[in-house]
């Protein structure tokens, strides 16, 4: 299958401590990803923090509101420096996100999303969705981060 990349890095005003502990919490992929999408564990959990080894299965849905089928998440690194997740869907087989976390001189943390994206047939629009979603993603953390 043919697969399609999205890249996208900003400098958040945080050190690498508080971002990789708000990356460990569900809350916080909640909050980013609003309203692009949402995320419901499968089995109610809400208190998920992600680990190692993991995988985690949601109901997601395109903007908060249609339902695109279960979003399987498999967790193969997790650590500071970078988490590395393959992950799945109903309609999208292939979406492994790479997340770096990187720190800058002035304390402040370069943080980077990389996603390739296999579809079949939709890949494009995937990809074109995903380029909007990563870029809303990286804004909302920038509001996360505000008056930390």
């Amino acid at each position: 299958m043919k697969t399609k990349e999205v890249y996208r890095k900003s400098i958040l005003p945080a050190d690498i401590d508080c971002v990789f502990s708000l990356l460990k919490s569900l809350k916080t992929l909640q909050f980013i990803a609003k309203p692009y999408a949402s995320f419901t564990p499968i089995g109610g959990e809400s208190n998920v923090c992600w680990k190692k080894g993991q995988t985690l299965s949601f109901r997601f849905k395109l903007f908060c509101l249609i339902p695109y089928g279960v979003h399987t998440i498999h967790i193969i690194d997790f650590s500071k420096e970078c988490i590395y997740t393959n992950e799945s869907n109903t309609h999208v087989p292939v979406w492994n996100h790479r997340i770096r976390l990187k720190v800058m001189p002035d304390g402040s943390t370069e943080y980077s999303d990389e996603v390739e994206i296999g579809a079949g047939w939709k890949t494009g629009f995937v990809w074109l969705w995903a380029r909007c979603f990563y870029a809303h993603r990286q804004r909302k953390w920038m509001k996360l981060l505000e008056g930390r």
